[in-house]
């Protein structure tokens, strides 16, 4: 019988600790549309101790929460969630949802849902009165789970690098 999705009991959803940085390195790298690297290369690069000082300055912020999803003691997803002041609609607090990542093992059990749903407890529960993410424009998946938990595709992003 196939699984369609975990318990909650089953997912610890916390804080990211310093241990955890080389395996959220990876998930994400494993969730980028454009990856071609060995597992070897990704767990390499996830090594690099950028990761590490980018982690100790989120870590540092009292807006930001870099959170990882547990199963049976192992890393299995990852979200980053920062708060953000603004004088918009009379000064309402955004919430930004960024980095959400489950291993490809473990996608359609559920656990993306559950990792949501607690970002979104936190925005509410830290004054946020709006909440935004992203999401690359060749993850058609993604995009189908997130209008599916309640979010609109309300507007066109743009990055340029610095």
């Amino acid at each position: 019988m196939t699984r369609t999705s975990v318990s909650a009991a089953e997912i610890t959803i916390r804080r990211a600790r310093a241990e955890d940085v080389a395996r959220i390195v990876e998930l994400m790298m494993l969730g980028a549309p454009t990856q071609t690297l060995t597992p070897e290369e990704i767990a390499a690069e996830a090594r690099h101790p950028a990761y590490a000082e980018a982690f100790a300055e989120i870590a540092a912020s009292r807006d930001s929460a870099l959170c990882v999803a547990e199963r049976a003691g192992q890393v299995i997803g990852t979200f980053q969630i920062t708060l953000i002041p603004g004088l918009i609609a009379r000064g309402r607090k955004r919430a930004k949802i960024e980095s959400v990542h489950v291993s490809p093992e473990s996608r359609g059990l559920g656990i993306g849902a559950l990792m949501i749903r607690h970002a979104l407890a936190f925005a509410e529960e830290s004054g946020a009165g709006l909440v935004e993410l992203t999401s690359n424009k060749s993850r058609v998946d993604a995009h189908r789970f997130y209008r599916k938990l309640g979010f609109d595709q309300s507007h066109e992003g743009f990055k340029k690098p610095l």
